[in-house]
C-alpha cells in the first residue's frame, strides 16, 4: 500500500470509528430517556475503537454488581452499531468511570499477583475475569519482568495465569 492509500485507509478507519461512537451516543441516549436517568453522553476514539461514555452521578443501577450491567449495555450498544454499520464493533462502553476506576485496581492486582508469582516461584490463578479485565491484567502483568500471563478456562469461568518465567 503505498503511503497516499494509507493515509486515505486510516482517515476511512477514523470515519468508521466517530460514526460508531455517533450511533451509539444516539442509542444511549434514547435508552437514558426511556430510563429517565440523567446522564451525559461523551465519545472519543482511543486507537482503534470508539470509546463512549455516560457520565453523571447515580448511575450506581447501569453499572450493576459486578458491572455486569455495564457489560450488557455495551454489548446491546455494539448490537445497535452493527445493525446500522454492517461491521463488527469494538466499541467500549464506561459509565460513571467504573471502567477507568476498575482499570486502576485491576493494574495493582496484576502487579500483586506477579510479585506473589516471582517471590513463590508458582503460577498465580486469578478470579473469573471478563475480556477488558483480563486484557488490563495482561498488560500490567507484562510491565514485570520475569513473570508472563496466560488466559485459561471458559467463559464465563476464564480467568489469568501468572507464571514465573
Amino acid at each position: 500500500m503505498t503511503e497516499t492509500q494509507n493515509d486515505t485507509q486510516n482517515e476511512t478507519d477514523q470515519d468508521l470509528l466517530v460514526q460508531e461512537g455517533d450511533i451509539a451516543g444516539d442509542y444511549l441516549e434514547r435508552l437514558l430517556d426511556i430510563a429517565d436517568v440523567d446522564g451525559d453522553i461523551d465519545m472519543d476514539v482511543e486507537g482503534t475503537r470508539a470509546v463512549v461514555a455516560i457520565v453523571g452521578d447515580g448511575l450506581d443501577a447501569l453499572v450493576g454488581p459486578h458491572g455486569q450491567t455495564l457489560e450488557a449495555l455495551q454489548e446491546l450498544t455494539r448490537l445497535a452499531v452493527v445493525q446500522q454499520t454492517g461491521v463488527r464493533s469494538r466499541l467500549m462502553l464506561d459509565i460513571g468511570g467504573y471502567r477507568a476506576r476498575r482499570k486502576v485496581e485491576l493494574t495493582e492486582i496484576g502487579t500483586r499477583a506477579s510479585q506473589r508469582a516471582l517471590e513463590d516461584k508458582q503460577p498465580v490463578k486469578l478470579a473469573p475475569m471478563t475480556p477488558f479485565e483480563r486484557k488490563v491484567v495482561h498488560d500490567a502483568v507484562a510491565a514485570v519482568e520475569g513473570v508472563t500471563s496466560e488466559s485459561e478456562g471458559v467463559e464465563p469461568e476464564r480467568r489469568v495465569v501468572v507464571v514465573p518465567e
